[in-house]
């Protein structure tokens, strides 16, 4: 359940913070990063704890709260040491609606903000789940997607006549929480099989249920395959055509 309240906390106390120090180089930590550390662990006694060799972005005592911006095959070895002892948590931020903004890196002038027409959602995860497939059916290992109302500020610093094509990404400041997906177990896959598949569905059929790409479909169907969520029960020329399992059918 989202607490608004507490994200409008961490929010402006992240912000407040960085009055000032802002040039137009590299932030020691993120903007999302840091904001999303303090949402989930208001009290920073439980931030960047050494545990194993390695350092836990947020450690409750019980618990071990891993805030991921992308690269999850980084999280491998980590994965690998804490798994066997505590519960992982990794928080993952998705752009819900995305703000683009650019930033002249000379002048420090920043341009208005312009509304990207893509919609985040869990699905965007996949490709970071498909990097660490091997942990995903561990029951210590759980998942928050929050997906986050946000500026992106981007470096005018591209290959292309405008500068843009190629750009570096400098920060992304969360606006607001529009929602969180919750994966605490292997039945909560179950939430990314659009309900209105009959069995026997191609990657094409998923696709268009999904509203993806034929290639990001596949993504998909690749890790809750993996997960034992779908099966295959046949094929229809090269395509597998796949199925809800059993024990997953309700």
């Amino acid at each position: 359940m989202i607490n608004r309240e507490s994200f409008e906390r961490a929010k402006v106390k992240v912000l407040l913070g960085q009055n000032g120090q802002h040039g137009f180089g590299t932030l020691k930590e993120k903007t999302i990063h840091q904001i999303m550390k303090l949402y989930y662990a208001p009290n920073e006694d439980m931030h960047e704890v050494p545990i194993n060799g390695y350092i836990a972005d947020i450690f409750t005592g019980t618990e071990i709260i891993e805030i991921q911006n992308g690269n999850f095959n980084k999280m491998r070895d980590k994965l690998s040491s804490f798994l066997p002892e505590y519960d992982v948590t990794v928080v993952y931020p998705i752009p819900h609606t995305k703000w683009l903004l650019w930033v002249d890196e000379m002048s420090g002038e920043v341009s208005g903000k312009h509304k990207s027409p893509k919609t985040g959602n869990g699905y965007v995860a996949f490709p970071e789940l498909y990097k660490i497939k091997s942990f995903l059916a561990d029951p210590h290992l759980h998942f928050r997607f929050p997906l986050l109302d946000m500026e992106e500020y981007r470096l005018l610093n591209g290959w292309s006549k405008d500068k843009k094509r190629g750009s570096s990404r400098y920060d992304r400041v969360p606006v607001s929480f529009h929602e969180e997906i919750v994966v605490d177990s292997i039945r909560d896959y179950l939430q990314f099989v659009p309900f209105d598949l009959e069995d026997g569905f191609s990657n094409a059929e998923f696709a268009k249920r999904a509203k993806l790409k034929k290639e990001e479909s596949n993504v998909v169907l690749n890790v809750l395959f993996s997960l034992g969520i779908l099966k295959r029960i046949g094929k229809k020329g090269n395509a597998y055509l796949y199925a809800v399992a059993e024990e997953y059918a309700d």
